[in-house]
């Protein structure tokens, strides 16, 4: 669960596979802001490097996913101004969770341990950018289930999620900044 509606400077783009997280992260780091991108392409990666099978069997991909996204938050802290994950600690404790579930409290005090922006900016599935790859080999109906399970999870988590429109990166970048320094104000009129 979101433990505080304080502003994180850790900031999430999450969604399924091919919404445009990755392009959106590039357009954040082009105009400055620091970037994290996720994990499980790079194991994908690694492995197809490897001459290995794309992924582990789904406890452990998931394990080194948590592990991973853990090692990248802690490299970020402190910070001062936004960081934006490409997915990131919640969504690999979420697909951990779903394959191999946690008891509930080790899952809540990991989810308060590691602590983003209350607000988490979701890409909604878009087929006519989808595309495939050797790292993302999953169909769009796929894409759009990961999506749903997503949402679910974020929401169960007590986030709140903004959905991204489906525009050119600079103005879903535009869109995602706004909705901070939106953020950022009713906080400050609020004495948060």
């Amino acid at each position: 669960m979101a433990t505080s509606r304080r502003s994180m400077p850790a900031v999430i783009l999450t969604g399924g596979p091919g919404a445009g997280k990755t392009t959106l992260l590039h357009e954040l780091a082009a105009r400055g802001y620091p970037t994290v991108d996720e994990s499980a392409r790079a194991i994908i990666a690694e492995r197809l490097g490897r001459g290995a099978t794309a992924r582990p069997d789904l406890p452990a991909f998931a394990r080194e996913i948590l592990r991973r996204d853990v090692a990248k938050y802690l490299a970020t802290r402190p910070i001062a101004r936004w960081v934006f994950f490409e997915r990131g600690v919640v969504d690999a404790l979420g697909f951990l969770h779903e394959v191999s579930p946690w008891p509930a409290g080790e899952l809540q005090e990991t989810l308060a341990r590691y602590r983003f922006h209350h607000r988490v900016f979701i890409l909604p599935p878009w087929e006519s950018i989808y595309t495939n790859d050797a790292e993302r080999d999953q169909p769009f109906a796929e894409a759009v289930d990961i999506h749903a399970r997503v949402v679910g999870w974020y929401q169960s988590c007590g986030y709140a999620l903004c959905e991204v429109p489906r525009l050119p990166a600079p103005q879903r970048a535009d869109h995602v900044l706004r909705v901070l320094a939106e953020d950022g104000a009713e906080e400050t009129s609020a004495g948060l």
